[in-house]
């Protein structure tokens, strides 16, 4: 008889472990305090690290319904809108990775997620039930079963955190993000319809790559910031948008127009949960941003929690006691995601980079060129490709 698993969170990593247990004979509960699922947020990037692992899970057909797969990812300096760099995607991606790069709205993938959880026998989804702590008996009264495993997958303000001695806190990382959304017709001229691109400058950067489901293009916007208050969700932010064009003073204006006609703007504080434990040594495991909420400067926090619920069910599949597993998959995602941080500080420091060191940034991408560039890349997009 298979283990029953509760995992709290029904966002990206939360539905994507409930199907990679279900898929693997574990009776599984999905428990979510919101009364209904309506996602925050606008676009990701599903790097091919993340994609390989939906496509495991029988989504590619639903998922293409969606997404978008640029041809190249640029970077592009912000003041002369000068060709820095490229890595090409598309075709290419899918040859050297073995899955696609592709670019979506997050509400879309949650979509294709609910729905072949929804079709998953073993999979029970149970809206509006708050569980601030990992208590088994709470968690019974609501599946009728006590789980053998409990999976924190409620993100960065995890509750089910607390019950982890020795996991991570919180912490502010010193930057802010500014989500957006514009109309195709607003960005031509100044925005690739088949690329995400990267505008780079001092102490900020801006990401813009193709919706197709706003038939326009989705903007992040990363500047220095303050913490404002300690609640992780997007503010509508429009009479406060001043503060993120003083950050692109001395760019070109065509960018500072892009974000000035941008739908509903909105401010993220960006947080970063320390390096702690990730599981208890008896039955509670975490996974994604719950666990190690890192910066998006690599575009991997969707991608790690994807990769952490396959690792987990995997672990938890191999017939060993369930201490043992989840300690085996703490062991097993620590230096990939020790990895994966250091790889978001570089970028950090390499796209925000001002003066002398700028130069050099751009004199060494020049020089690597596109195939120096992708290899760099096959650790991160690679992952999995063999197994």
């Amino acid at each position: 008889m298979s283990r029953p698993v509760a995992i709290v969170g029904a966002g990206v990593g939360g539905l994507t472990a409930a199907l990679c247990l279900a898929r693997r004979g574990f009776e599984v509960d999905i428990l979510e305090r919101a009364a209904a699922l309506t996602e925050v947020g606008a676009g990701l990037q599903l790097s091919p690290n993340a994609s390989r692992i939906l496509i495991e899970l029988g989504l590619l057909q639903d998922l293409e319904t969606f997404w978008n797969e640029p041809e190249r990812i640029g970077l592009v300096d912000g003041a002369s809108l000068r060709a820095l760099a490229s890595v090409s995607a598309g075709a290419f991606a899918r040859g050297r990775w073995h899955a696609p790069y592709a670019v979506m709205h997050r509400a879309s993938l949650q979509q294709v997620l609910l729905a072949a959880v929804g079709s998953e026998a073993r999979c029970r989804l149970h809206l509006g039930c708050p569980i601030d702590a990992p208590d088994e008996q709470a968690i019974a009264n609501v599946t009728g079963r006590i789980p053998d495993v409990i999976i924190g997958a409620d993100g960065i303000w995890s509750r089910l955190r607390n019950g982890v001695p020795g996991s991570g806190r919180v912490r502010f990382s010193g930057n802010v993000a500014w989500r957006m959304t514009i109309s195709r017709e607003v960005a031509a001229g100044l925005l690739k319809p088949d690329q995400v691109t990267a505008f780079l400058g001092p102490r900020a950067h801006l990401v813009a790559y193709p919706l197709r489901e706003v038939d326009g293009f989705n903007l992040v916007a990363i500047i220095e910031g303050k913490e404002t208050d300690a609640v992780w969700v997007g503010k509508d932010s429009q009479e406060r948008l001043q503060e993120c064009l003083n950050a692109f003073s001395g760019w070109n204006a065509g960018i500072r127009t892009l974000i000035e006609a941008g739908t509903s703007p909105t401010y993220w504080p960006l947080c970063t949960v320390d390096d702690g434990a990730w599981q208890d040594g008896r039955k509670i495991a975490l996974i994604g941003d719950a666990a190690h909420a890192m910066t998006p400067f690599a575009a991997q926090g969707a991608a790690m929690a994807i990769e952490d619920a396959r690792e987990l069910a995997d672990c938890l599949s191999d017939g060993i006691h369930v201490p043992e597993a989840l300690k085996r998959y703490e062991a097993a995602r620590r230096p990939r995601i020790a990895r994966v941080r250091r790889r978001a500080a570089f970028n950090h420091f390499a796209y925000h980079a001002r003066g002398p060191l700028r130069i050099g940034r751009d004199i060494v991408l020049k020089l690597k060129g596109p195939e120096a560039l992708a290899a760099d890349l096959d650790w991160l997009y690679g992952y999995g490709a063999n197994r």
